[in-house]
């Protein structure tokens, strides 16, 4: 089955819907996923997407036995993850499993990644004879470091959920029984954010990771969050020591 798009009020869920096959992804996800992102980016209404899959595993990556298939502009492996890294919404992965190959950059370009003890991770790529895609390598670098992504390209290493924590890849590990309350309480934490402010620093905090980011352009989004509804309700919400109830105006 194709990955499902449910939207919740403000919380978009893209789930991976192929236990039998560890929610390995094929040709045909990838611009289904792209889709998904756009639906999102379009409703205004979405402060947070979450990424899940079903069964024991959360994504064996991409069926290398019809790898030259993931390559197609437009739709590309690395385009697809791209869409995820830019969209609108702050994005959540819940790590319930294990996570290889290409599924490792598709969790790293999520904000927040969100494990148990019962996760771990490799990149086989070197194993198999593949050489990374750009985007991909460039997440590794920006997300943890020069020597952990040789680490981790060059060796093939696994690593399982403490080190995953260690070397930045989780943000958050827990208990496996505790994964659903931690992603639902980060997820609230989230949404009572205001939506100017979180969606502008988002955007620009990754292209500051990449060395693209335009001060001109930060501060466009400064004053806009100057002039808006939301910085009036926050001020006026600490002042009246209550929790804000913020708009996105």
């Amino acid at each position: 089955m194709k990955p499902q798009l449910k939207i919740d009020q403000d919380v978009a869920y893209i789930t991976l819907s192929r236990p039998s096959m560890a929610n390995k992804l094929a040709a045909e996800d990838l611009p289904e996923l792209i889709k998904h992102i756009e639906t999102i980016n379009k409703n205004s209404n979405i402060r947070v997407l979450i990424l899940q899959s079903e069964g024991k595993h959360f994504c064996s990556g991409y069926d290398i036995s019809d790898i030259k298939n993931s390559q197609h502009s437009g739709s590309s492996f690395g385009e697809m993850v791209d869409a995820f890294e830019q969209c609108h919404a702050v994005t959540i992965a819940a790590l319930q499993g294990g996570v290889y190959g290409g599924a490792t950059d598709l969790v790293l370009a999520c904000d927040f990644r969100i494990g148990s003890q019962h996760t771990n991770m490799f990149m086989p790529a070197a194993r198999l004879g593949l050489h990374f895609y750009a985007q991909g390598l460039e997440r590794y670098v920006t997300r943890l470091g020069l020597d952990t992504a040789k680490r981790l390209f060059l060796t093939c290493e696994q690593l399982h959920a403490a080190d995953m924590k260690a070397c930045g890849f989780l943000t958050h590990l827990c208990e496996p029984e505790a994964l659903q309350d931690t992603v639902d309480q980060l997820s609230n934490t989230l949404r009572a954010m205001a939506p100017l402010a979180v969606r502008g620093m988002k955007k620009h905090l990754n292209l500051i990771a990449r060395n693209q980011h335009d001060p001109q352009a930060i501060q466009r989004e400064v004053e806009r969050t100057l002039h808006s509804q939301d910085l009036a309700e926050g001020g006026l919400a600490w002042k009246e020591k209550r929790t804000p109830v913020f708009t996105g105006r």
